[in-house]
């Protein structure tokens, strides 16, 4: 008799589990479709805009470019706007992003700084898909993005959801036989197969990918499971120095890039800050050799070229260097192309779940209905 309830109190169990299977899908499922489409475009959007729009975008290769103090010059002197951000290309063909004080940018020809685009970022292509993608295009008069949190809240039901399903398929017996798919059954019987085959196949690369998508928004608790996992600490970026002393001569821009880069020989430029205000230091982030992305930064005394603080962030902790790596791992941007080619199906892998979860869905209950009617 308790053997019978046991087994009576697992099937129930089951069943449960299917159903928030199921609900979990109905909640998130849009987001998710959405949400993935946005993600897989987004590992060939800047490609797909630059090729698109040459003009704006690329520019003629030629023996040297503009000094970086001169090109900062033309552009506020042609815009009447400060230049509060520099993101210049390793590809001689690109042109340089240059970020506005009224938060416009532009895109200049660093060989003779003229302006190709000025341009609202999220009104490109590639700004169009990341703020799909991020927060479904809606900000606020305050400047905040109400709908990411339902961004990231539909990602946590697609992780509850892969366990689960991988959960379902572990609990009954000869679990390694049901994994094959037979293409001549019905309809049906294939897309459960798929959908059983492909879940368990692609359970840990895509529960990974779906943490390190929710980490960009939940910070705090995310690195918490990350400091857990790696038994260390996620080490904090130091705060950028201050300059005390108020100059009144102008800024020595190349010699303080020049000093700056120095302090890091090895390092290749990635992200320029220009000081906001006068008591702030310019700031480079640059990208060491073994590192998955621009995590080192240099502080500079923009009116001395005096280097005031040097953060090498490829020396840091192994749990920082694995929290560091979540950019890279979420749009596969490591090891060969080959990665970013499996990321597009990986991506791409939900929206078939949500679909065939919803057509397997819809067989049942229509079975049901017509045994009812019968």
């Amino acid at each position: 008799m308790a053997y019978v309830i046991f087994l009576l109190g697992t099937k129930l169990f089951k069943l449960w589990l299917r159903r928030i299977h199921l609900f979990l899908a109905i909640i998130s499922g849009l987001f998710l479709i959405s949400s993935k489409i946005t993600g897989t475009l987004l590992i060939y959007a800047k490609t797909i805009q630059r090729e698109i729009n040459v003009d704006y975008w690329q520019v003629m290769p030629q023996n040297k470019t503009l000094s970086f103090d001169n090109i900062i010059k033309i552009v506020e002197r042609d815009t009447q706007q400060k230049v509060i951000l520099v993101q210049p290309e390793l590809e001689p063909n690109l042109a340089w992003q240059l970020q506005l004080s009224n938060n416009h940018y532009v895109s200049v020809n660093p060989y003779n700084a003229n302006i190709l685009l000025e341009y609202d970022y999220y009104k490109t292509f590639y700004g169009f898909t990341m703020a799909f993608h991020r927060w479904l295009l809606y900000q606020d008069s305050d400047g905040n993005f109400p709908f990411r949190i339902w961004v990231s809240i539909a990602t946590l039901c697609l992780i509850v959801e892969v366990l689960v399903g991988v959960y379902l398929w572990v609990r009954p017996k000869n679990r390694i036989k049901r994994l094959k798919i037979k293409f001549k059954a019905k309809n049906k019987i294939i897309f459960y197969q798929l959908h059983t085959v492909l879940g368990v196949l692609l359970f840990i690369p895509l529960l990974l990918v779906a943490f390190s998508g929710i980490a960009f928004h939940w910070k705090m608790e995310t690195s918490k499971v990350v400091e857990t996992l790696t038994f260390g600490e996620i080490e904090k970026r130091p705060d950028a120095p201050t300059i005390k002393s108020h100059y009144s001569s102008e800024f020595q821009l190349d010699l303080a890039l020049k000093n700056g880069l120095s302090a890091l020989p090895q390092a290749s430029l990635y992200r320029i800050y220009m000081p906001k205000k006068q008591s702030n230091s310019m700031a480079l982030r640059v990208k060491m050799p073994n590192e998955s992305h621009a995590y080192s930064w240099i502080w500079v005394n923009p009116y001395t070229a005096k280097v005031l603080q040097v953060y090498d962030a490829s020396k840091a902790s192994f749990s920082t260097q694995v929290w560091n790596f979540k950019y890279k791992f979420h749009i596969g941007d490591f090891l060969s192309p080959i990665v970013q080619v499996f990321w597009i199906g990986l991506a791409l892998s939900p929206c078939f779940f949500v679909l065939s979860g919803f057509y397997l869905w819809f067989c049942r209950h229509k079975k049901k209905k017509t045994i009812n009617i019968s």
